[in-house]
């Protein structure tokens, strides 16, 4: 039996799950996932739950967990909440802030009152990209961006503020909600003869699919109780690429012709906030936690071709 088939002892239908930021990309997969299995799914957007404002998210969270508590069913928050636009983030230092650093510690604060388990998303950005390695949790930050630096605070705020908060760092993330790199690519192979993309950026290319599994497997510890030591936690698909390589296998799944690709250096697409040069994520810490390692990169773009094909293709 491997770890994950393991899983948590607790029941799914006993766990109660609120989701900030339930309207992007990985809160739609974290939705779809749970919805029906858990006991109880709460998926927020902005709309709902603006996170800049404490007093609306400690009112949630203290409704949230009432409701959940009055059905005995096990309270947890999954953060996916977060300005994720890394180019737009150059220009507005303060509402990054306010959603990155400042709204991830009041739902920490608020999850803390209650007594509530949180789980932080955070990025592969909080590094300064020069490592040669995959970076372990405990590594040296230095993050180049905006969005790297305030995602950073955030991450220092949630674990000051509450005992029992995780961050977990993730990377590169694609999935059928929301724009992305994989829906890009496609859309470009329809468009173009040949599409030109960097070859000297490496990274950890992850489907929000397997990252939700991944996720509501670490809920299903944390409200056993069976909490990690390590509260920062990495969770990617396995391996590596380059963007080009990344690009490569996105044509491969379509039919496209691979060789429409070609590469490129970093240099010939400046853009405001500059990209980490190598930014691959240990998963060491995640299996020490006896978690359930995510499969190869390569085989989760089958996947997520295989399961939302429509969506990444722009068809639905």
């Amino acid at each position: 039996m491997t770890e994950r088939e393991a899983g948590p002892i607790t029941g799914p239908d006993e766990i109660a799950l609120l989701i900030p930021g339930g309207r992007g990309q990985l809160g739609r997969e974290l939705r779809r996932r749970a919805q029906g299995r858990l006991g109880l799914v709460h998926a927020p957007g902005s709309g709902e739950l603006d996170v800049r404002d404490e007093q609306d998210v400690t009112d949630e969270v203290d409704s949230f967990a009432e409701t959940a508590r009055d059905n005995d069913l096990r309270p947890v928050v999954i953060n996916a909440a977060a300005h994720t636009a890394v180019d737009a983030a150059e220009g507005e230092p303060d509402r990054a802030a306010a959603i990155n650093e400042a709204g991830a510690a009041a739902l920490a604060r608020a999850c803390a009152v209650r007594r509530v388990p949180l789980v932080h998303l955070s990025t592969d950005y909080v590094f300064d990209g020069t490592a040669d390695a995959p970076y372990e949790p405990s590594d040296e930050t230095g993050p180049r961006t905006v969005y790297g630096r305030t995602k950073l605070a955030g991450e220092r705020a949630v674990l000051a503020a509450a005992e029992r908060a995780w961050v977990v760092r993730t990377s590169w993330v694609y999935g059928a909600g929301g724009g992305n790199f994989v829906k890009t690519m496609v859309r470009l192979a329809g468009e173009r003869e040949q599409v030109t993309v960097v070859e000297d950026q490496i990274g950890g290319p992850t489907w929000t699919g397997d990252l939700a599994a991944g996720l509501l497997e670490l809920a299903g510890l944390l409200v056993e109780r069976r909490d990690p030591a390590d509260r920062v936690l990495h969770c990617t698909n396995s391996g590596q690429a380059s963007w080009y390589e990344f690009a490569r296998a996105v044509f491969a799944e379509i039919g496209a012709d691979p060789d429409r690709v070609l590469p490129c250096g970093t240099a010939d697409f400046p853009r405001p906030a500059p990209r980490p040069a190598y930014s691959v994520l240990s998963p060491r810490a995640w299996r020490a936690a006896g978690l359930g390692p995510l499969r190869d990169w390569r085989s989760a773009l089958a996947a997520a071709f295989e399961v939302d094909g429509a969506a990444l293709r722009g068809e639905d």
